[in-house]
């Protein structure tokens, strides 16, 4: 056990780890189904290239592996918890509810949220917000009213785009892309159309229209998906009219099915989402541990292979699959060396 073991880990290592004179010899990872094929590459390299074993990572969700990360500390907790959004200060809380006191947050990189449809279907080639709002908001801004939506089709709110029926396949509820296609997507299209401003002239508070804002329809115009991208996939495998959310990098890997959208003028790539041109980005995370440092075999390792130069730099693998690297990538590979928790 490394000399510099913290009083939390040491903790941990006679409490959650007790009885075991090794304790388990595989970093175990879970969370968001974005980050889980840049988590996947990282661990099968890490595998290869070390004396540790290659780590088991799983996907279920930002939401769900964080849930699980925060269930406590011991080999029968998690490591890493991957997610595509912060860790939300109810998290926080619920993870020192169960010990886990200490927490390193390391940001991987960025990456964008697409529009794809079947690569043969409709014509769906540029969309603004104000369009996915009005095709997927629960109550839209209608004749100067506000009213439940009653769009069926995309022509009959934008005559440039295809004449067919609405159906749309977006990340359920558990996954953090859910929450950036909210703020980024909804909300600003809930304010271009003046949805946002009626609510609130109408006698709704700020807060009450911001969540009337990011509703969507129940009426099966639009699908959650809870699963991973794979699954929104099939589904627009299986509808030449559906348009599907996907992050940059899977689109990039589909591009014999999928064609994609420009959003607010721009399409998506490496180069917009550096930029922050392209308005729908996002910045990517993996949380670790702190007590398991130590403990379970490779742990801060495998965090300090992640965000290796030749791993989530520019040139590396992780570049290549989609991911954009982060020009603060020296501070974030500082930070993990020092084990640096959040405050």
């Amino acid at each position: 056990m490394k000399a510099l073991l913290s009083a939390t880990a040491l903790a941990v290592a006679t409490t959650g780890f007790a009885g075991h004179a090794v304790a388990r010899d595989q970093v175990q990872v879970a969370g968001s189904s974005t980050v889980l094929p840049y988590a996947s590459i990282v661990a099968e390299a890490f595998g290869e290239n070390t004396d540790f074993p290659t780590p088991v990572v799983e996907s279920g969700g930002s939401s769900s592996g964080l849930k699980r990360f925060c269930e406590g500390v011991g080999e029968n907790t998690i490591d890493v918890a991957n997610a595509s959004r912060k860790i939300r200060d109810r998290e926080i809380a619920a993870c020192a509810e169960n010990g886990v006191t200490d927490i390193i947050e390391v940001r991987i990189g960025y990456d964008g949220i697409v529009f794809a449809s079947q690569k043969d279907g409709p014509a769906f080639t540029a969309f603004e917000p104000a369009d996915i709002f009005n095709a997927l908001g629960a109550k839209v801004l209608k004749d100067g009213e506000i009213v439940d939506n009653p769009y069926t089709n995309w022509a009959e709110f934008n005559a440039d785009l295809p004449d067919v029926e609405i159906a749309a396949f977006i990340p359920g509820t558990k996954h953090g892309t859910r929450e950036v296609f909210e703020e980024k997507v909804l909300m600003e299209g809930c304010e271009a159309t003046g949805a946002m401003k009626a609510m609130m002239d109408a006698g709704m508070s700020e807060d009450d229209a911001e969540d009337a804002c990011i509703d969507v329809r129940t009426d099966g115009k639009s699908v959650d998906i809870d699963g991973d991208y794979t699954e929104t996939l099939a589904r627009i495998d299986a509808n030449a009219n559906g348009i599907g959310i996907f992050g940059l990098a899977f689109y990039e890997n589909n591009t014999d099915k999928l064609k994609v959208a420009t959003m607010g003028g721009v399409a998506p790539s490496t180069e917009t989402i550096s930029t922050g041109q392209y308005p729908v980005s996002r910045p990517l995370y993996f949380y670790v541990k702190k007590a398991h440092i130590g403990v379970i075999p490779g742990l801060k390792e495998y965090a300090q292979f992640f965000v290796a130069d030749e791993i989530a730099g520019p040139n590396g693998p992780l570049a290549q699959y989609g991911l954009v690297a982060d020009p603060e990538l020296a501070a974030t590979q500082a930070a993990v060396a020092a084990e640096e928790t959040m405050k």
